[in-house]
């Protein structure tokens, strides 16, 4: 059986949540929900006025790729990359990075000044940025700016007349220094600790002209932190997963300045492409009118032989023979000075690449070499010198694509130089065969006059620096032409835009006041009610017991020595509330069951108030009522009725039974006919053995044969044994505990006695409820009684200061 019943109280444990009641009880505080409501709102509308508003502006630019094609198909490096053996960088991401890079962004902010800002105060609200409209421009040079010990504040005072006062505000080491001058007329120097500043008016007369007096503020930092800052205010994404197009996204207070900055960043980074495309074409144009001027001279040295021999040797016509036999050697004369041009030019490249100076310049191109194996691994070995300077641009020497590619350099240089071999040796094997062919010609010339064949000789060396002289000529216009022809890496799709509003947003900033204005004051309440110990009232006990609850009673104020609050013939407030009490305990009693036991968990909660006040109304029902004082170690039933606590009672008849008449001890009250009063009597030195006794038993036989109804007044249960014993006898047992003093861990102590059924019949009655609280003061059990003055109970008696429990108590 108790284990069906406790399963019973677990089940009614586990009840469904009344978020009817939770509601309605938040609903109580809506005057300091709404009060912190209205504070967030307006904190937030605060916020919104003095936060200066940032856009978006955008723009998208085509990244040009590089053509794969331009390497040559059988290159064994092409076909390593193309095979996957070896990595290499995507060159657009190459590309996005360059487009993010600290670097890049510097020279933005060198270019653009930004690294020097203008505001000016608002009357309410934010500062208003001061882009290219401020009429008075403050300079102060990148190299001097970047040495500042601290952001640089100079405060401008404007007047129409033209002057201008200037304060300067910085700190060294945490320690503020201030400066100022006036000038009478722009422009104007002004020589300060931190550096050298330049005042001059605006170029825009509108812009310059000042109708009223202006305070303005310059405020100027290192290049290095605005680079890093505005570095942080850009983004670069591809458009799509098959597009070489990029989105730039760039924040700023200012759109104007945003899509300066834009151009100016695409602008630069073309000039930068643009310069590592040139390298090679510099590198050539460079060797080239090197080899013009060397071969100029050697030109001019030829042909002032050939005229001073023929001046001295008198030649006016060489003889048909001659002209046939040297027909033949002419051939093979000119083959054999193409042959020596091209190992010259061999023997000029070799030294250039053996030139520990030029282990990472890119090599000359384009000078003239017939091989064109030749010319395209030298193509590709300068593509990857270009690809390994424009890296270093944004990392070091120790990231793993810099490594490798380090790697694929060294092995294609080898394999310049093993081209370069190649091709000397193919060029000697081709010389060797035309001096064998060329002397037999030779043999036919020798009878030739000494005169011809030396004049032949100098004309042959003339005409090879001639032709020389003329294919480098033709190789410096065709490499200047590369040089112009050079096109921008990156191509604007679209022009610099404002993609709208970013921040502050507004309708966020309010939905989070709202949000935080609704459940910063809920949290508190919610948490209030978390840190209340202490039950309020019926709703707090309903969720910590399911033991019945026979009724509640609200705090009032009465009379001072008048407790009894139990009027006859009257509908007032108290005699109702007493009234629904006695009718549920009436409810609860089985039939012959007359004995009430009133206990509570400690002194102070009102049981002898709610026991004395309750025998009054059964009084009033016609009803023989007897109220028993069994709180025997500090009794209060005495003061309740204005007894002396000197009065014999029941623990007279419990000491002595068969010398002791019990009905004489019982007094007749003057409240009601029907009302007895059995005081507790002397305190005696063992209590607790005293109710122990089978003379309690006799006397509750006895009382039950005279009285209708009995109502014990026990000690608190909480406190001492003597309740426990005492239950033996009672039909039904109310616990008493108080709204605002008694602990809701006392619930425990309740609902285990429930559980172990060591009180019979248990219910509980809630004292003591504050009626000036809102949630009580709205409807409370009975209708709404609106609000009613303080109402002490226990404590008025001397519960709660002490239960001295063996010892006489003091009037």
């Amino acid at each position: 059986m108790k284990e069906e019943q406790f399963n019973e109280f677990l089940q009614d444990e586990d009840k469904k949540v009344d978020y009817k009641t939770i509601i309605f009880e938040y609903l109580l505080y809506w005057p300091v929900i709404l009060a912190f409501l209205v504070v967030t709102l307006a904190g937030a509308y605060v916020y919104l006025r003095y936060q200066a508003p940032v856009y978006s502006v955008s723009s998208t630019v085509l990244i040009k790729q590089g053509d794969k094609t331009k390497y040559s198909a059988s290159s064994s490096l092409a076909s390593m990359q193309d095979l996957g053996m070896l990595s290499m960088a995507n060159n657009f991401d190459n590309e996005l990075e360059i487009l993010q890079s600290y670097t890049l962004a510097r020279k933005v902010v060198d270019a653009l000044n930004l690294y020097i800002s203008y505001k000016e105060d608002g009357n309410f609200g934010y500062d208003h940025i001061l882009y290219k409209t401020s009429p008075v421009q403050v300079w102060m040079a990148p190299d001097e700016a970047e040495k500042l010990p601290s952001a640089l504040q100079v405060k401008l005072d404007c007047t129409p007349d033209g002057k201008v006062g200037a304060t300067l505000n910085y700190s060294v080491r945490g320690e503020e220094r201030s400066i100022g001058k006036s000038f009478d007329k722009l422009p104007a120097v002004f020589i300060t600790p931190v550096g050298t500043l330049n005042f001059s008016a605006a170029s825009d007369s509108v812009v310059a002209h000042i109708s009223t007096p202006r305070t303005l503020t310059a405020t100027i930092i290192p290049p290095s932190v605005a680079a890093d800052g505005y570095k942080g205010r850009l983004s670069a994404e591809p458009t799509g997963e098959y597009t070489s197009i990029v989105r730039l996204t760039f924040h700023d207070s200012s759109i104007r300045r945003g899509m300066d900055y834009l151009d100016m960043l695409v602008a630069l980074y073309n000039s930068d492409a643009n310069d590592d495309k040139n390298q090679v074409a510099s590198r050539t144009a460079q060797f080239i009118d090197e080899r013009i001027h060397i071969i100029n001279t050697e030109l001019g040295t030829t042909e002032s032989e050939l005229a001073d021999y023929k001046q001295r040797a008198g030649l006016t016509n060489l003889s048909a023979d001659a002209q046939l036999a040297l027909q033949g050697s002419s051939e093979y004369d000119q083959k054999r000075a193409e042959n020596t041009n091209q190992l010259r030019l061999i023997n000029f490249l070799r030294s250039y690449i053996d030139n520990p100076d030029n282990k990472y310049e890119v090599i000359p191109a384009n000078v003239g070499l017939t091989d064109a194996g030749l010319t395209n691994v030298i193509a590709q070995y300068n593509e990857m010198l270009i690809e390994r300077k424009r890296l270093l641009r944004s990392s070091n020497e120790n990231n793993p694509m810099l490594i490798n590619l380090d790697t694929s350099i060294s092995a294609t240089r080898n394999t310049v130089l093993t081209t370069v071999e190649s091709v000397e040796k193919g060029l000697q094997i081709t010389r060797n065969n035309l001096d064998l062919e060329a002397r037999k010609y030779q043999v036919r010339i020798s009878n030739a006059p000494q005169q011809e064949r030396e004049l032949i000789s100098i004309t042959r060396q003339q005409e090879i620096k001639a032709n020389l002289y003329l294919m480098l000529l033709q190789k410096r216009e065709e490499n200047a032409i590369t040089l112009a022809a050079v096109a921008n890496n990156g191509r604007v799709v679209e022009e610099p835009r404002a993609k709208g509003l970013v921040a502050p947003n507004g309708r966020s900033i309010y939905m989070m006041a709202l949000v935080l204005g609704l459940a910063f004051p809920i949290g508190c309440i919610y948490l209030s009610r978390l840190l209340r110990f202490k039950i309020e009232g019926r709703a707090d006990v309903e969720r910590i017991t399911n033991i019945t609850i026979v009724g509640d009673v609200p705090q009032i104020k009465y009379p001072e020595g008048q407790p009894i609050v139990v009027n006859e013939n009257k509908n007032g407030l108290m005699e109702e509330v007493f009234r629904s009490v006695r009718t549920n305990i009436q409810y609860m009693l089985q039939e012959g069951q007359k004995v009430i036991l009133f206990t509570s968990t400690t002194p102070g909660e009102g049981k002898s108030f709610n026991a004395a006040n309750l025998a009054v109304s059964f009084a009033f029902m016609d009803r023989k009522t007897v109220i028993v004082g069994m709180d025997i170690r500090k009794p209060g039933l005495n003061r309740m009725f204005a007894l002396s606590h000197k009065e014999r009672g029941i623990t007279q008849y419990l000491a002595s039974p068969k010398d002791t008449d019990l009905l004489s001890l019982c007094q007749q009250s003057s409240i009601s006919p029907n009302l007895y009063i059995l005081p507790g009597g002397a305190i005696p030195p063992n209590p607790t053995e005293l109710v122990a006794r089978q003379s309690l038993d006799q006397a509750i036989e006895i009382l039950k044969e005279h009285f209708d109804y009995i109502i014990l007044d026990t000690a608190p249960i909480g406190m001492v044994t003597d309740t426990r014993l005492i239950a033996r006898v009672a039909d039904l047992s109310v616990y008493v505990c108080r709204a605002d003093y008694t602990h809701k861990s006392d619930y425990e102590l309740i609902n285990e006695l429930k559980h172990d059924e060591k009180l019979p019949n248990l219910c509980t009655l809630i004292n003591g409820i504050n009626m000036d609280k809102r949630k009580n003061g709205y409807y409370y059990g009975y209708g709404k009684y609106g609000k009613y003055g303080k109402y002490g109970y226990g404590k008025k008696y001397g519960y709660g200061y002490g239960y001295g429990y063996g010892k006489d108590n003091k009037k």
